[in-house]
């Protein structure tokens, strides 16, 4: 078991835990929405994909963001799942991505589904 993020207490009045799949995408929120710089020890930690909300999606930006955001979880998740399939649409001020990953010490496939902006 993993302490689940964002931290809190169960109802027992412990440290909140959480499963593996769980675990990974709160991590994988985690690196998605740190800005770079944002953390002290590690300035380069994080995608700060709420920045993308803020400037026009075109075809060429959407496509950029599937990058950055494949590039990030491989160099710093890497380790812990095997990235599938990175999507990402926009529908007004709302930035949809959907990752598809293995992780691979259970070698479960997982979906995690995320939206940021001024949308719904």
């Amino acid at each position: 078991m993993q302490i689940d993020f964002p931290y809190h207490f169960d109802p027992r009045d412990r440290t909140a835990e959480t499963d593996e799949a769980e675990h990974i995408r709160d991590l994988i929120e985690q690196l998605l929405f740190t800005q770079p710089g944002e953390r002290v020890n590690r300035p380069e930690f994080g995608v700060g994909i709420n920045q993308l909300v803020f400037s026009p999606l075109s075809s060429e930006a959407i496509a950029a963001a599937e990058l950055m955001i494949r590039g990030a979880l491989q160099q710093y998740l890497g380790q812990r799942i095997e990235v599938i399939d990175v999507e990402t649409s926009s529908a007004d001020a709302t930035l949809h991505i959907t990752i598809v990953h293995r992780i691979l010490r259970s070698g479960t496939q997982h979906r995690v589904e995320l939206t940021t902006g001024a949308g719904p």
